[in-house]
């Protein structure tokens, strides 16, 4: 079994690579070409939390079984929040082929890749970002959307200050070219941005359909379990476009959960990049993020690929 590192995974793969291969791997799902079931979750006392994902390609040379731990309480003892691996299984025999220890890496990098993707499919050109949350993703948020669109400002927003100075900063030196700045709540975001993306561990609604501007579009990423929440469900019933990465797992792990009267009309993110749907620009749209076991298959591929000797 080869050995992939942290190192050699930030070095074969970009952002702009991963918005493609997120591409082609939301398009995959939505053709019904993957199986992927249904996340597992592990509450870890006191506050630490495990998610194990699996996908396999009908006809693919691999599946893969990911790890990404979540760790709020590392923060007070200097380490990441995050982390994990991923290992990829040859489909021929059931042996492993490679372990990509990225520490979560991986995870990250794609998660924020499809955000930007759907900016980017739905025609955004957005000079103003808003972000609800300071850790990891939050940062890798910012640096995906300035790939694909104009950015001019960024405006953050988080419960410790601490952590949103620290942010404000590293955004600053990441992006020099951009207006980064913190905001003193989320309704303040939302009053100055038209695109938003919440990356927190919330759960309870942190925006509210009242803060939205008209023609934003908010994309939903932190709640991926059950019980996290970061927007008024009355968000998802106001959307004109209302886009989920999974249907199943969104009514049980996203915001759909507390909307579960809107799981008939929302469009799976695949279906819609290929076949995108008109809708009212000037109203609310949503998409509701939960992460699949197939992005992950297909960036582990990738990076196995790229990495070979």
């Amino acid at each position: 079994m080869r050995v992939i590192d942290l190192e050699t995974i930030r070095r074969v793969v970009g952002a702009r690579e991963a918005i493609e291969v997120m591409r082609e791997a939301l398009i995959a799902h939505s053709r019904g070409e993957c199986d992927t079931p249904m996340p597992m979750h592990l509450d870890i006392a006191p506050e630490g939390e495990a998610h194990v994902k699996s996908s396999y390609r009908r006809g693919g040379r691999h599946f893969v079984v990911k790890i990404a731990t979540g760790f709020p309480g590392n923060a007070a003892l200097g380490l990441s929040a995050g982390n994990g691996a991923m290992i990829l299984f040859s489909a021929l025999t059931g042996a492993p082929s490679a372990l990509l220890a990225d520490a979560g890496y991986l995870t990250d990098l794609r998660t924020a890749a499809v955000s930007a993707l759907v900016a980017r499919e739905l025609r955004r050109e957005d000079a103003a970002l808003g972000i609800l949350g300071t850790g990891i993703q939050a940062r890798l948020q910012a640096r995906m959307h300035a790939e694909v669109l104009p950015l001019e400002t960024i405006r953050i927003w988080g419960r410790t200050p601490d952590r949103l100075a620290r942010c404000v900063e590293d955004l600053r030196n990441a992006l020099p070219r951009i207006d980064v700045a913190a905001s003193a709540s989320p309704a303040d975001v939302a009053k100055r941005a038209r695109l938003i993306v919440t990356v927190t561990a919330a759960r309870a609604p942190l925006l509210r359909s009242g803060d939205l501007l008209s023609g934003t579009h908010v994309s939903a990423v932190g709640s991926d379990a059950p019980g996290k929440q970061e927007v008024d469900p009355e968000i998802l019933r106001r959307a004109d476009l209302l886009l989920v990465d999974s249907r199943s797992q969104c009514e049980r792990l996203g915001e759909m959960q507390h909307a579960i009267d809107q799981k008939a009309r929302a469009i799976e993110l695949g279906a819609f990049l290929v076949s995108p749907v008109p809708f009212d620009r000037s109203g609310v749209s949503v998409c509701d993020f939960t992460g699949l076991g197939v992005e992950d298959l297909f960036i582990a591929e990738h990076v196995f690929h790229r990495s070979q000797p």
